[in-house]
């Protein structure tokens, strides 16, 4: 996004507030480029330590928002600042918010039925969003010329993926070029779960302390490695390594 990214592990993060956030992809969706918009949290900049090609994809991308507080926290330890914890959910909510039928939104990942019912709480709340398409399928190759047939018929402005990192942002990186439509391309991981009420968020007193973890690792066990990296891998590589990267 500028030139005052923070560095982490060697992955640049935007600096944003949510509303700044929001504002920035509004103005991409008016502009004629196409844009690639991520979420990093504290376990895909472990993924990233470790994958050179996620690493690479992350340095790329138009805006990268910082999504957990384990990056906050960090980013202090190395004598940067990020300005707040903003979530991919949030993001979809406030940005979905504001839209109307001028910027149709396609809805693409997550099971079956999880798209159609997160849309439905999203048009809910603002019933002048268009919502043109909803489809599960996965990022398989084998999948991807239907899914490209799909959203091009739709012609969306916005794209939502959800099909988890780095997944789904290897697949906008590598299809983005076959939607002429769309203009920004967002992987959002479980923000279709949330909306759809799949998945019940951590209350926001855990989420405001940093321990939204905890209530995801109580509630959902077999996230135990996903955690650990986040909470315990991600700070110790950030000490090792401070802002560098795959040294």
């Amino acid at each position: 996004m500028s030139s005052s990214r923070v560095l982490l592990l060697g992955v640049p993060l935007d600096p944003v507030t949510l509303s700044e956030a929001v504002d920035c992809i509004v103005g991409y969706l008016k502009g004629s480029a196409q844009q690639h918009v991520m979420t990093p949290n504290a376990e895909m900049l472990v993924e990233a330590h470790r994958s050179p090609a996620f690493n690479a994809l992350l340095q790329k991308t138009a805006l990268n928002i910082p999504d957990s507080v384990g990056l906050l926290k960090m980013a202090r330890w190395t004598g940067q600042m990020l300005p707040e914890r903003v979530t991919g959910v949030d993001t979809v909510i406030a940005l979905c918010a504001l839209l109307d039928s001028s910027v149709p939104v396609f809805l693409l990942g997550a099971a079956p039925g999880i798209a159609e019912a997160a849309a439905k709480t999203l048009q809910n709340s603002n019933p002048r969003l268009a919502i043109v398409g909803c489809f599960a399928g996965s990022p398989k190759d084998e999948e991807s010329s239907l899914i490209i047939q799909r959203i091009n018929a739709a012609s969306p402005h916005l794209l939502l993926v959800a099909y988890g990192a780095p997944a789904q942002d290897f697949w906008i990186e590598k299809h983005l070029q076959h939607l002429p439509s769309v203009r920004v391309a967002m992987g959002i991981g479980g923000t279709f779960d949330f909306l759809a009420g799949k998945v019940t968020r951590a209350p926001a007193v855990l989420r405001k302390f940093g321990l939204e973890w905890l209530w995801r690792l109580i509630r959902e066990p077999k996230r135990f490695k996903r955690i650990w990296n986040a909470v315990v891998v991600f700070p110790i590589l950030v000490m090792r390594h401070g802002k560098g990267s795959l040294s």
